[in-house]
């Protein structure tokens, strides 16, 4: 079966911050969202003026300020819907206009598209995975290479493992992955990659999981590229 939707990615960067943005566009309104719109706002409006759509809806995964600093630029332009988990916007006090909070499995409409709302806290308290008939966007909850930090301020190590088990458990080993950063390999490898790859989805045991993510003196956190 065909998409309805078209995907389009850009790499965009602040000082030593590399973040992926995501463009999904209903091809038959040609309705667009974007995933975690950050630091460069003429590159983002460029592509929405190569897409000749419009920005209906911005999809954040979590309130991190690496992924929400265009949220207002991009409202006072276009006057799109902002969509957050309801979990990240009460715990982190998030405010913006036409703010628009989520459950866990929330359907959205772009269109003729489908996005869904895949509640996977840890990294923070409400992170959301975005998940479309053959995409899922993961935030920082997972990464092609690895996982995401667990805030101090509400993050859990506890509460990730089980995130990433209902990853495994819930979405098709075939969907590609979309993460905010990469430390190497390039975004869109497909869950049976990480399945086999990436070692926080070998773990099965929750203990040894938090023992991992939270050991000491780890290198390379924030080598994006």
């Amino acid at each position: 079966m065909s998409l309805t939707y078209h995907m389009e990615q850009l790499k965009v960067r602040f000082m030593n911050f590399i973040n992926y943005v995501y463009f999904v566009m209903d091809k038959k309104t040609r309705d667009i969202a974007i995933v975690d719109p950050s630091w460069d706002l003429l590159k983002v409006e460029s592509y929405i003026q190569q897409l000749n759509g419009d920005l209906k809806a911005i999809l954040l995964t979590h309130s991190h300020f690496d992924h929400i600093n265009l949220v207002n630029s991009l409202l006072e332009k276009y006057n799109p819907q902002v969509f957050m988990s309801i979990e990240e916007i009460d715990f982190y006090n998030f405010r913006c206009r036409n703010l628009y909070p989520l459950k866990d499995g929330s359907s959205i409409k772009l269109g003729e598209t489908e996005i869904i709302s895949l509640l996977t806290p840890g990294h923070t308290v409400g992170s959301v995975c975005y998940l479309l008939s053959d995409h899922l966007f993961t935030g920082d909850t997972v990464f092609i290479e690895g996982c995401g930090l667990c805030d101090p301020n509400g993050g859990d190590p506890e509460e990730l493992y089980h995130s990433i088990q209902k990853i495994k458990r819930e979405i098709d080993g075939s969907i590609q992955i979309y993460p905010a950063h990469s430390f190497g390999k390039a975004p869109g490898f497909s869950l049976d990659h990480l399945m086999d790859e990436n070692i926080y989805f070998q773990f099965t045991n929750k203990k040894h999981f938090i023992e991992f993510r939270m050991r000491p003196n780890q290198k390379g956190l924030f080598d994006f590229k």
